[in-house]
């Protein structure tokens, strides 16, 4: 991007990463990054870590990698299941069902004997084994081998996604039933590959669909219908495909597991019976001679939200000349350029620790997506970002880091959030593939939008409708709360909680979750009497603080657990309190029976003991409530050492820094050392949980870093960078800020802060605001083997309501 003032005003003027490739481009000389040679797209796809490890641009639409049969949620994954296609969209990070993966084309040297219906057609018949060795994915690309000796290579422009194939001079073919599960080279069978195109996505959920092939071009055209992986509704999505480096031999259809020459189309619908797995499987093929050069054939697949049209522009237009070495440059430069927005010293460190880093970093500009021009639903001149998925995940830690490292992405995924809210009534607080997604608790784009607001997101943002948006989730009740707003909010207003069995006639929901919602509720409100103030909103502001602490009415200040005293409980329409066990729903009790779902109990994904420590607004009187500071720094203690936290959910997070409020700092540098690398690290299962669209990757950024932010505030905790020092170039103004560590030692005994420097200046807080970032400057800290007296003054703490009055150091910049 670049920067310009005008009228005295900052204005960021987007540089926008769509590539328009031609053979020139090739020639492209790839930028130096410290950092996009660290980068490792594989940590996580083992171990239900769901990373998409394929070829995608920051943000990008069109991501491309093999999909395998395995633990796929993400497309591939490294559990050494079978590949089943290569296909062109995906979300990363995801739990439970996985999510687009549609239209995957598959390569086959050739058909055995040369006849047609001798080759696999079906997922279940066409999956081949792969090469483990072979597997090779950096920012921008992909590539594998399969056992059938075809190399599979991948790059991607924004709305497309291009192929190399290279296949073996004697084609090795898979074996006939009941011969040996190894391939075979099969010299009767002339090297003729095959492509084929499957109407298919990852789950399995189309409703219908429809696909062509151009006989005289191969070109394949069509769409398909599909059921979002987490959400409500349905998608459209069409495709363009077309192929270069070798002559046409023939092209048709296929169904089931035969083909043939005609028709040259084929169309399906839900017929009742094959449903789910069971799908039909139907698409379209060319059989080509064999390759021109170098036994190579590149496929170039458009995809669009708008018309199959459009797919094919899309395709035309930015990879006009199939060029795959200047596209995969163009597309490595473009990760350079992002990722160079940081500096490291990192003299002495182990490079496993730069590779933890940089690739969290990467991990965390996958998603959300850029559909702008996409976009079927509604004409805006607005951006439009679609897989927010889901916000409950992306709200503690994502944004936050896209705030600090891609001001203008931000800026227009604030933008791209207001707009759903005018042309869709509400928030979303999850959304993918065009639909709605389910609401897992609160209302959690409040936080992201007060946040922003709050750190100067400002360039074309419509803050007067985006501050409408929040207060229509505190006040405006919608008919379906499971997908956008909040639910019970009569009991809200009137009792000031959400009862466990609410009774609620005004929409229809979960009727669970009553503790979790409670608490994520009360800081939502908190976020807008952030918003509120700021805007000079006394009575808003007023309003929504009072409401802000609606958490202290289902805290029972006798309920005992494990020794300590006062829980998060459930509690009734009259004022009488359940029980839910306080470990219930950790790993120590029932760790998978809070799920979104009708039986569901009363925290979502977590334990009571997890969620009474969640009052990110007013630790302070949190802490009071806990038995002032030594007992809440014991407790929380407890909480990571005993087996009940577990630090793959995201609200695990602030928990690491929360020792900051009770004065403890140096606890949360111990935290951050525990769990990086014990829990983040350089193996495949190198995260703890599902990265959830990049959550654990911002997590373990922002802790390397050395500021961690408390989410919907202006305030990032400060421990000492995992780095000699760390800098950060700010996209807005063009300052770079600098957080050295002074008596750095890479064996990590140093790990407390002794004093601080701020340009200078002797700093005592133990937390800093975003104007650091903004206006730049160099922050120095004082290491050594023990804690200090550092930060843990009544004034050096990170600020809470009940202690600051008007909170006003929390919002002003």
């Amino acid at each position: 991007m670049a920067i310009c003032r005008i009228g005295g005003t900052l204005r960021l003027i987007p540089i926008f990463v769509f590539l328009f490739v031609s053979s020139a481009t090739g020639k492209l000389e790839r930028r130096a990054s410290s950092g996009f040679n660290f980068v490792d797209p594989l940590i996580g796809t083992a171990n239900g870590g769901h990373v998409f490890a394929g070829a995608t641009l920051p943000f990008g639409m069109a991501k491309a990698v093999a999909d395998v049969n395995g633990d796929g949620e993400g497309g591939f994954a490294s559990d050494g299941s079978d590949v089943t296609g290569f296909s062109h969209m995906h979300d990363s990070g995801t739990g439970g069902s996985p999510s687009l993966g549609n239209f995957p084309l598959f390569p086959q040297s050739g058909c055995p004997r040369d006849e047609l219906d001798g080759c696999k057609f079906s997922k279940t018949d066409r999956a081949a084994a792969y090469i483990n060795e072979s597997v090779d994915a950096h920012p921008g690309y992909f590539a594998i081998t399969l056992n059938s000796s075809v190399h599979a290579e991948m790059t991607v422009t924004n709305h497309t996604a291009l192929y190399r194939f290279t296949f073996p001079s004697v084609p090795i073919l898979p074996p006939s039933s009941g011969d040996s599960p190894a391939p075979y080279t099969n010299t009767s069978t002339p090297l003729s590959p095959l492509l084929i195109l499957d109407l298919t996505d990852l789950p399995n959920s189309r409703i219908s669909g429809s696909a062509s092939v151009d006989p005289d071009t191969a070109r394949m055209t069509g769409y398909g219908t599909f059921q979002p992986s987490f959400g409500i509704g349905s998608y459209t999505l069409y495709f363009c495909a077309d192929f270069k480096g070798a002559s046409i031999r023939d092209t048709g259809v296929w169904v089931n597991d035969r083909a043939g020459s005609q028709p040259k189309n084929i169309t399906v619908v839900t017929d009742g019976i094959n449903t789910g797995k069971e799908t039909l499987p139907a698409g379209v093929y060319a059989r080509f001679d064999a390759p021109e050069m170098n036994n190579q054939l590149r496929a170039r697949v458009g995809v669009s939200f708008i018309s199959s049209d459009q797919a094919c522009s899309n395709g035309a237009t930015e990879i006009p000349e199939f060029d795959f070495d200047g596209t995969k440059a163009a597309a490595e430069n473009v990760w350079n350029e992002k990722l160079s927005i940081i500096s490291l010293d990192a003299t002495g460190v182990d490079d496993s620790f730069q590779t933890v880093l940089w690739s969290g970093v990467y991990r965390a500009m996958i998603s959300p997506q850029d559909y702008t021009g996409e976009n079927p639903l509604w004409q805006s001149e607005e951006p439009y970002y679609d897989s927010y998925y889901c916000i409950w995940d992306s709200f503690r830690s994502i944004h936050q880091l896209i705030t600090l490292l891609d001001p203008l992405s931000q800026t227009r995924m604030v933008r791209s959030l207001i707009d759903i809210y005018v042309h869709e009534g509400k928030l979303p607080d999850c959304r993918m593939s065009l639909c709605k997604g389910y609401t897992q608790g609160g209302s959690n784009a409040d936080i992201v939008l007060a946040d922003s607001f709050l750190k100067n997101i400002s360039e074309g943002v419509d803050w007067a409708t985006a501050y409408e948006a929040v207060v229509s989730d505190a006040e405006d009740e919608p008919l379906n709360w499971a997908v956008g707003g909040r639910g019970g909010l009569t009991s809200w207003k009137s009792l000031n909680y959400i009862p466990t069995d609410d009774f609620d006639p005004y929409g229809v929901g979960p009727f669970t979750r009553s503790i979790s919602r409670t608490v994520e509720y009360a800081y939502d409100d908190f976020c807008i009497a952030e918003m509120a103030q700021k805007l000079d909103n006394d009575a808003d502001y007023e309003k929504y603080t009072a409401r802000s602490n609606n958490w202290k009415n289902m805290f029972k200040a006798d309920q005992v657990s494990d020794g300590f005293t006062g829980f998060l409980q459930p509690r009734y329409l009259n004022g009488t309190w359940g029980f839910q066990d306080p470990t219930f729903c950790s790993p120590l009790l029932n760790f998978t029976s809070c799920y979104l779902n009708p039986d569901g109990h009363e925290t979502y994904e977590g334990s009571s003991w997890l969620y009474s420590f969640f009052v990110p607004g007013d630790m302070a009187s949190l802490i009071v409530a806990l038995g002032g500071p030594d007992e809440f720094v014991r407790r929380l203690n407890y909480l990571h050492e005993s087996g009940l936290l577990y630090i793959g959910d995201e609200q695990a997070f602030l928990t690491v820094y929360q020792y900051h409020y009770a004065g403890r700092p140096g606890k949360s540098a111990e935290r951050a050392h525990y769990y990086v690398p014990s829990d983040f690290n350089t193996t495949t299962a190198g995260i703890p949980g599902n990265d959830d669209s990049g959550a654990m990757g911002s997590f373990v950024a922002l802790t390397m870093l050395g500021v961690f932010p408390n989410p919907g505030q202006n305030v990032y905790f400060i421990t000492p960078p995992f780095f000699p020092s760390v800098s950060i170039k700010n996209g807005m103004t063009g300052k770079t800020t600098t957080i050295r560590n002074l008596n750095f030692d890479a064996a990590y005994q140093n790990i407390y802060i002794q004093s601080a420097t701020l340009d200078g200046e002797v700093y005592k807080k133990n937390w800093i605001n975003h104007e650091f970032f903004l206006n730049g400057g160099t922050l120095e800290l004082t290491l050594g083997p023990n804690e200090s007296a550092w930060g843990t003054g009544a004034a050096d703490l990170p600020p809470s309501l009940s202690t600051q009055g008007s909170n006003s150091s929390m919002i002003r910049l």
